[in-house]
């Protein structure tokens, strides 16, 4: 029946809940799959390219779970759920091109197939069709998109520059994630409740739990990238370490290095790492107190968003939501 729902909900139990958000992701993918639909046949088959490989949807499902504070799952939510999505999907082209990634959801990417140019075109494409739906949707989302993609931007750039001088580089990290990831979960909570036509005040609770549980999923995605196996989550040990990206536990262990010897010993690990030496600072960062400190900040920052939720009505949806956050931080096992 939830086959096809996110991970993060697989803790529900309401299966009366569960069965709407099945049959409304049903709704979203059908509108998703017109969506990107275009005449000429090139773009056609590059606009397709990530949608076909799939995706977790995690955002569209979000939407749909804030909208039972109201009406429940209408068409206008269903709408609003493909404008997040498309959102979403254009920003990963962009993203592959700028990181340089070769495989995106078990495919290569855009950029591989049809290379920069057209992988970053076919991004704005998308970025296209989530303006002329939310231009349909009309009311208070066209500012929200408009100032989500802003922000999407500006994370994105601010992530490429790297901190500048006076900024502190742990809090200019997770202001990079809070525009990266945390501004799109933050919007997609909140047209769940502006097109079910929820009490207004619901708006402002949802918004800070999207932003701060955004925050929570990429903290965690650091101490996957260092502790998985790969197995269960899917994802490849030391990824950004390879790559030479800072990520806050290495980032932590900038901070102590400075007076701690054995600190700046495995820093300087950090800096020259190379696929031969790779598994070796894993297993010195694995269980170091820089990652266990990542995942605390990680759990703090799911626990806000918790708390965020404590003036919305008592129910499956809300109980749902807090089973979400708690399943951000179980992504570590």
């Amino acid at each position: 029946m939830a086959a096809n729902l996110p991970k993060q909900l697989r803790k529900v139990t309401d299966k009366a809940l569960l069965k709407r958000l099945s049959d409304g992701l049903e709704r979203v993918e059908e509108c998703i799959d017109k969506a990107v639909a275009q005449t000429d046949p090139i773009a056609n088959e590059t606009s397709r390219h990530l949608t076909s490989a799939g995706g977790k949807r995690v955002r569209p499902t979000l939407l749909m779970l804030t909208s039972q504070f109201g009406e429940g799952i209408t068409q206008r939510v269903v709408d609003a759920s493909v404008v997040v999505e498309l959102t979403h999907l254009a920003t990963l082209y962009h993203d592959d091109v700028m990181d340089e990634a070769p495989m995106r959801r078990g495919v290569k990417t855009a950029h591989e197939v049809w290379g920069n140019s057209v992988a970053i075109i076919t991004g704005d494409l998308l970025f296209a069709r989530a303006s002329q739906l939310v231009a349909e949707l009309g009311g208070d989302a066209l500012k929200l998109q408009a100032d989500t993609f802003e922000r999407l931007c500006l994370g994105q750039l601010h992530e490429t520059l790297g901190p500048q001088a006076g900024d502190e580089p742990v809090a200019h990290y997770i202001q990079v994630l809070a525009d990266k990831t945390g501004s799109l979960i933050a919007t997609a909570a909140e047209m769940g409740i502006i097109y079910s036509g929820a009490e207004n005040k619901y708006r402002q609770p949802v918004r800070e739990f999207g932003e701060k549980i955004g925050v929570a999923f990429q903290l965690i995605d650091d101490v996957i990238d260092l502790q998985s196996d790969g197995l269960t989550s899917g994802k490849t040990q030391g990824t950004d370490l390879l790559a030479h990206v800072d990520t806050l536990p290495t980032l932590y262990l900038r901070q102590i290095a400075a007076t701690d010897p054995e600190a700046r010993q495995l820093l300087a690990e950090v800096d020259s790492v190379n696929p031969e030496t790779l598994q070796s600072v894993i297993a010195k960062l694995k269980h170091h107190e820089v990652t266990n400190r990542t995942f605390e900040e990680a759990k703090r920052w799911a626990g806000e968003a918790v708390a965020a939720l404590e003036s919305l009505p008592e129910g499956a949806a809300k109980q749902a939501m807090i089973a979400f956050a708690e399943a951000v931080i179980d992504r570590r096992n």
